[in-house]
């Protein structure tokens, strides 16, 4: 305005105290695109398409066999793009310097080859270029995302529970019969090695099938501890494919989940001493009843090959000792392995020679000495020799080193089963039982042609049976087996010990089947059937604990002298009891006032923290009281049946009532009281059983 003075504008200097954006309002710059913020670190998956220049099916396969998955940005994402699928630009970088992207697109061109000559009906060129299809391999991927041994180990639970999906499924629509045949023999490869190295330390039946857990032992590796490997096998049901499940996708999986289960199994059985995949004999396959038999058969003849040196050099010693042959000179150069268990062989018998001088010095009798049996304790020196062969074999035949083939824990579990003797009947679910009885050291038959122990024969001490009631063609068999269910199985080798077959004999109720991943320290709640596998391991026995109860009543039914000086000493307990309860009362009143004390103390944020730890054990104990409470009711209401069917005994023993009513009469009157009792609880409901009926009768009639 006129007579004023214009003000210069006057800006504060720059300084390190600024921020960005009002720097960059200062300095006029533009921020180029794509150098900053979320355009610079992630994109979309459109974008990752046009920059590969591949389809979204071949974009998606390889991200599943790259092990490149979707990330979400770390910040808040812009409103145009929400709810974009978003790759880190490190990851499609890496993609596009992948080998197998060029050789989906000599496939797209060579497809696109296939169908010109298809179209033109030129028949012998469509055959010629089918000839020369492009093949890739993913060993690269493997050793790429796997660098050491370990790390495939501990991914193996997925592949493993995909490649057993897929041995259960049946060969329909997109999944043909070589990906079913390949998935089954993985699956017999793997159970066979879990068999033969007692691998298995815990399975649990449910619905969705059956789990597995086994801890693996790598040989010549870093780690010393087993890495524990978990999967699920489907139940043998008719599987039902559904048609809404992308398929493509599951056997790209499968497609990767292949090769590395083949490496491991190669690395697995190497440390074993056993050349992997080994060929299957086509005459036993074919006889087998099931895969896991075959693969069993021929990895048992794999070993004996290879311990072929030791087990001769074992049978020389005894064919020597024996007088039956003259023929161990010339056999006399064996393997490093099999000298020294001659060696051995050799001690104990000059140990057998040397007593048996000794006792001819002292008796002076010839003939004593030439009748002496030396063969039991020379069986004894060799049955040690053939468990100490049979838990170790010679694996790394370039270092020659020795390696143990069984652990210690694995050991153990090989005992659990050894001298036990299983049959199973046809209506069992052979795979997963056949599996627990082999891998803790039993010997399991079937039905089957190919079994190797009959039905009938005498060593069999349980014999599984998922029955009712046992048939009348099992009374020609010998009565010297158990008859139980198969969670026997289960519940003996997930606590390693056996358990009494009275509670899972045919017919029975079976006890709870107790999860062994769940550790009841922690939960705070332990099951009733928990304690008392507790108690049997501990030594206690079911007839101990009877025998107690008797004592029991024994001291309750004494003599009124005994009981009446038993009440003054109660009256004195009740006393202390008294006492005791009013000190822990106020011990709890000051241990409330200073935790309160204590709690007002405490800053705002770290009240809060304490609150809501507060509030998570507060919710996990209203959890085992309620577990608590169902736990009494169940108790409850078995001791309520039992003293009903005790009532009823007593009734059908004594007859009639003072009041002059029979039996039957006092069993109706007892129900028709209880009936009352429900009656009355549904009419607080405004609900009644009785006006039900009517209304039944009612429509029934108007029916007729």
């Amino acid at each position: 305005m006129k007579g004023r003075v214009k003000k210069k504008s006057i800006k504060a200097a720059m300084h390190s105290g600024m921020g960005s954006k009002r720097k960059l309002s200062r300095m006029g710059k533009k921020r180029k695109k794509d150098h900053a913020g979320l355009d610079a670190t992630f994109i979309g998956r459109s974008a990752c398409l046009k920059k590969l220049q591949v389809s979204l099916k071949d974009f998606r396969r390889l991200c599943i066999l790259k092990g490149v998955y979707p990330r979400e940005p770390r910040g808040r994402a812009p409103g145009n793009k929400k709810g974009q699928v978003y790759y880190h630009i490190k990851d499609v970088k890496a993609l596009s310097h992948e080998p197998l992207l060029e050789k989906f697109r000599e496939f797209k061109t060579f497809m696109k080859r296939i169908r010109k000559a298809a179209g033109r009906n030129e028949k012998d060129e469509a055959a010629r270029l089918d000839a020369q299809t492009p093949v890739y391999t993913l060993h690269h991927l493997v050793r790429e995302r796997y660098p050491r041994f370990v790390d495939a180990l501990s991914d193996l639970d997925d592949a493993l529970a995909l490649i057993h999906l897929f041995a259960a499924l049946p060969s329909a629509h997109r999944i043909k019969t070589k990906v079913t045949n390949k998935a089954k023999e993985l699956a017999a490869s793997w159970s066979a090695y879990c068999a033969i190295t007692s691998s298995i330390t815990k399975s649990f039946v449910s619905v969705k099938g059956v789990y597995f857990e086994a801890n693996i032992r790598a040989q010549n590796s870093s780690s010393a501890t087993p890495t524990p490997v978990r999967w699920i096998v489907p139940h043998a049901f008719t599987q039902n494919v559904p048609r809404d499940v992308d398929y493509r996708v599951m056997l790209t999986f499968f497609e990767f989940y292949e090769v590395l289960l083949g490496f491991v199994l190669y690395k697995l059985y190497n440390d074993i001493g056993v050349r992997y995949p080994f060929t299957l004999s086509k005459e036993k396959e074919r006889q087998a009843s099931s895969q896991l038999a075959s693969y069993l058969y021929t990895l048992n003849r794999a070993l004996r090959e290879g311990e072929g040196a030791v087990s001769s050099a074992v049978s020389e010693a005894v064919e020597t000792s024996t007088g039956i042959t003259d023929k161990a000179s010339n056999k006399s150069k064996q393997k490093n392995d099999s000298n020294d268990i001659v060696k051995k062989v050799d001690a104990a018998l000059h140990k057998i020679k040397n007593d048996d001088s000794s006792d001819d010095e002292d008796d002076g009798s010839d003939d004593e000495c030439e009748n002496m049996d030396i063969s039991e304790p020379l069986k004894a020196a060799l049955d040690n020799l053939a468990e100490e062969q049979h838990q170790s074999i010679t694996s790394n035949s370039n270092g020659g080193v020795k390696n143990s083939l069984l652990s210690e824990d694995a050991t153990k579990r090989k005992r659990l089963f050894s001298k036990l003797t299983f049959f199973l009947s046809r209506e069992v679910p052979r795979g997963y039982l056949e599996l627990i009885c082999l891998s803790y050291g039993g010997k399991v038959g079937w039905e089957g042609e190919d079994s190797p122990i009959s039905i009938k024969d005498p060593t069999i001490t349980h014999h599984i049976v998922d029955r009712p009631k046992l048939p009348s063609s099992f009374d020609s068999l010998p009565k010297s087996r158990e008859y139980v269910q198969p969670q026997w199985l289960l519940d003996c080798a997930n606590n390693e010990f056996l358990l009494p077959c009275s509670k899972y004999g045919v017919g029975s109720e079976l006890p709870p089947h107790l999860s062994p991943w769940v550790d009841n320290e922690e939960e705070g709640y332990k099951p009733a059937y928990a304690e008392e596998i507790e108690k049997l391991k501990s030594g206690e026995t079911l007839e101990e604990n009877s025998d107690v109860e008797s004592d029991a009543e024994k001291v309750d039914s004494g003599s009124d002298e005994e009981k009446s000086d038993a009440e003054g000493e109660d009256s004195d307990e009740e006393d202390q009891d008294v006492e005791e309860a009013r000190k822990a009362k106020k011990r709890k009143k000051e241990e409330d006032e200073a935790h309160n004390l204590a709690k007002l103390m405490m800053s705002k944020k770290a009240s809060r923290l304490y609150g809501r730890m507060q509030h998570g054990l507060s919710q996990k104990q209203e959890k085992i009281d309620l577990l608590q409470r169902r736990r009494e009711e169940i108790e409850l209401e078995k001791l309520d049946k039992l003293q009903r069917k005790r009532e009823d005994i007593d009734i059908s023993v004594k007859g009639k009532n003072p009041e002059g009513e029979t039996p039957m009469q006092q069993k109706v009157k007892r129900l028709k009281s209880e009936r009352k009792a429900i009656e009355d609880v549904y009419s607080e409901d405004k609900v009644s059983m009785k006006k039900k009926k009517n209304k039944k009768r009612k429509k029934s009639s108007a029916s007729e």
